[in-house]
């Protein structure tokens, strides 16, 4: 017995490897599924570990590049504020406020530092030497290590702490805020406004903040040794006289300049490039500490070489 074709249940023919799709009587069969065809142009096993090897090299040389382009990024900022130098208008009362902002505002905090570094260091000096009986010794090297090395490089670090993170948050923020946006649309040079004039002024407040920090700092390490600790005053004085140089003191003058305008360098280079809301304020203010702090320390050890070399310092 057989049925009518309606009746037969409606099918499509599969191909071979395939499964039989039966569509319920009345229904339209499904499409069969389509065969994946391999992907053209696939890369070969040696192109993918070829493409492996060059991103794991752009991955290490990352750091490298990214300082590199921090470096050039300082040394163009710079050159722009430099070449503005001998360029009207001056507007010296920028000057004057970036000099009290830099220099005055952070006097407190300088003294502060100083005289505890030199009682401190006043005080193990005392205590070493007076093992070998030698303690009226301690105000030299006292003297010594204030002079070439303590005050320059603390100064910096405060400044750095200070004045740098505030510089920093200051551009950062006009940054953000489209104040520098502003001033160039009213055809101010926003380098020459509020760049240069922190540069200059960090410049020639940091040697007198150093000056000061040495000063003082010899005052705590003879009110430790002499008036606590009881070392001779003459001696004290004979052998700091003798061995603490107008030389010493010159070398880290010569220090706290270049100090003072990397540590503003930084600042206003990290201000001035601020994006990405408060969030990037704040990140840039952290940079300008961080790169201030590790520049001087780094950049310390190679102007000793270069200055003991020019000086002839520790040489009869």
């Amino acid at each position: 017995m057989t049925r009518d074709a309606e009746d037969e249940p409606t099918g499509v023919r599969p191909e071979p490897g395939q499964p039989v799709v039966v569509a319920p009587p009345g229904e339209a069969p499904p499409a069969p599924a389509p065969t994946p065809a391999p992907a053209n142009g696939a890369a070969a096993p040696s192109e993918g570990v070829g493409n492996a090897v060059i991103g794991g090299f752009k991955d290490a040389g990352a750091p490298l590049v990214r300082f590199l382009d921090t470096v050039g990024g300082h040394l163009l900022l710079m050159a722009r504020a430099l070449a503005w130098l001998p360029r009207r208008p001056f507007r010296g009362k920028n000057y004057l406020e970036a000099a009290e902002y830099i220099g005055f505002g952070s006097l407190p905090i300088v003294l502060l530092v100083g005289a505890f570094t030199g009682m401190v260091l006043s005080l193990q000096s005392v205590f070493a030497f007076r093992q070998l009986g030698f303690e009226s010794f301690s105000g030299a090297a006292t003297g010594k290590a204030l002079s070439l090395e303590l005050a320059p490089v603390l100064t910096a670090l405060m400044l750095s702490g200070r004045a740098g993170a505030g510089i920093a948050t200051e551009l950062g923020t006009m940054r953000i805020s489209e104040q520098i946006d502003a001033l160039e649309s009213m055809a101010v040079n926003p380098v020459q406004y509020l760049v240069l004039p922190r540069l200059i002024a960090a410049m020639i407040v940091t040697p007198i903040l150093t000056l000061l920090f040495f000063v003082i700092g010899m005052g705590g390490a003879y009110f430790v040794a002499v008036i606590v600790e009881g070392v001779h005053q003459g001696q004290w004085w004979a052998k700091l006289q003798d061995l603490v140089t107008p030389t010493d003191v010159l070398q880290g003058m010569i220090k706290s300049v270049i100090f003072g305008f990397l540590v503003a360098l930084i600042g206003c280079y990290q201000g001035y490039n601020a994006q990405g809301g408060g969030r990037g304020v704040g990140m840039g203010t952290t940079r300008a500490v961080v790169l201030g702090s590790v520049t001087t320390l780094v950049l310390d050890y190679f102007l000793t070489d270069i200055l003991f070399s020019l000086f002839g310092t520790g040489k009869s």
